[in-house]
């Protein structure tokens, strides 16, 4: 009988920890392995990050946030961006250069950027990474919605000899 008592309230603690440790990492915070070249030089590959998800509820998301995201072409994987504007602000987009412009022998129309500028909606962001040559972002998949914010990165902690605020 003492070691049923003993079990069951092992099972109990067990329980208790997992239930806290859930609800911290889905609603307070947590750690995220940074995968990818698009973040730098700001962030490296295989970079440790501490993120919140608490001021979401009094504070809005600014340009420069660094904000991990669920991936509005994959849901299954995150991003991690940076915020470069917010609701109502102007964007200067770089529209790719028409295929057929690219082949034809006018020299009028070759390797012209064609540059749009528009606005980002309300309850959307913009979101990119530092490094524009690697990096998929808003200027491929135009704006997202902040409901796509998963958290937003506080600081760097592995390495540790690179560990630093953001």
């Amino acid at each position: 009988m003492k070691v049923l008592s003993r079990l069951g309230r092992l099972m109990r603690y067990t329980v208790a920890y997992a239930a806290i440790t859930h609800c911290t990492f889905e609603y307070i915070g947590d750690f995220v392995l940074c995968k990818g070249p698009s973040m730098e030089p700001t962030l490296h590959s295989d970079n440790v990050l501490l993120t919140e998800r608490l001021s979401k509820h009094w504070r809005t998301y600014q340009p420069g946030d660094i904000v991990i995201a669920i991936s509005p072409i994959n849901a299954d994987q995150f991003i991690c961006k940076r915020i470069v504007a917010v609701s109502g602000d102007q964007v200067l987009i770089q529209k790719p250069i028409p295929i057929e412009a690219e082949f034809s022998g006018s020299s009028d129309n070759k390797k012209k950027p064609v540059m749009v500028k528009d606005y980002v909606p309300r309850g959307y962001v913009w979101i990119e990474g530092d490094n524009k040559g690697n990096s998929s972002d808003s200027r491929y998949y135009g704006p997202i919605p902040v409901g796509l914010i998963r958290s937003r990165v506080l600081c760097r902690i592995w390495p540790i000899s690179e560990a630093t605020g953001l």
